[in-house]
């Protein structure tokens, strides 16, 4: 009995360890931590964004929110106010950084991150939630400086190529001193 409690302690004593470095896939991601003012354009029209990215619960996630606000268009007298949460995280099962967004929309967007460039994170959808049935969406992000990025969303409808929804570019705040 002995023996099997020192083994069992072994094992989870393996998994603990074996999991720490599943935190570094967020490494990728890191350089967002912190607030940004973003110049919009897209299907919505014309707009000016704001966003933070934080780490919360540990550094264990990154969970960033943003408001844009969207001029009146002539499609849309009123102009549009577009919200969101995103939460990256680490699937240390399947090696890969997630990212969900929860839109004020409705949507709910699950994707997972590749890396096809050196300043390039390309997040494919895995999961779209209150969309049509194979739809597709596609975020790129591509850093410019480290304290410059655009932001690029695309969305394929069933049967369909992608189309380009929503263009960004997004300049770091500049921290008081």
């Amino acid at each position: 009995m002995k023996r099997l409690i020192a083994v069992i302690f072994a094992l989870a004593g393996h998994t603990v360890s074996a999991q720490s470095p599943q935190w570094r896939c967020l490494d990728d991601v890191r350089f967002l931590i912190g607030n940004w003012t973003g110049h919009e354009t897209g299907v919505a029209g014309i707009g000016h964004g704001t966003r933070e990215y934080q780490y919360i619960l540990d550094g264990k996630y990154i969970y960033a929110t943003n408001t844009s606000r969207f001029e009146p268009q002539e499609r849309n007298p009123s102009g549009e106010v577009h919200s969101d949460w995103q939460f990256l995280s680490c699937d240390s099962v399947r090696s890969k950084t997630v990212l969900r967004q929860f839109n004020s929309e409705g949507y709910v967007n699950q994707y997972t991150l590749e890396r096809p460039a050196e300043n390039v994170l390309l997040f494919n959808s895995e999961a779209l939630e209150n969309s049509p049935e194979g739809t597709r969406a596609r975020l790129t992000i591509t850093l410019i400086t480290k304290d410059e990025f655009e932001e690029l969303f695309e969305l394929a409808f069933p049967g369909q190529d992608y189309m380009e929804f929503l263009r960004n570019h997004w300049t770091r705040d500049k921290q008081p001193n």
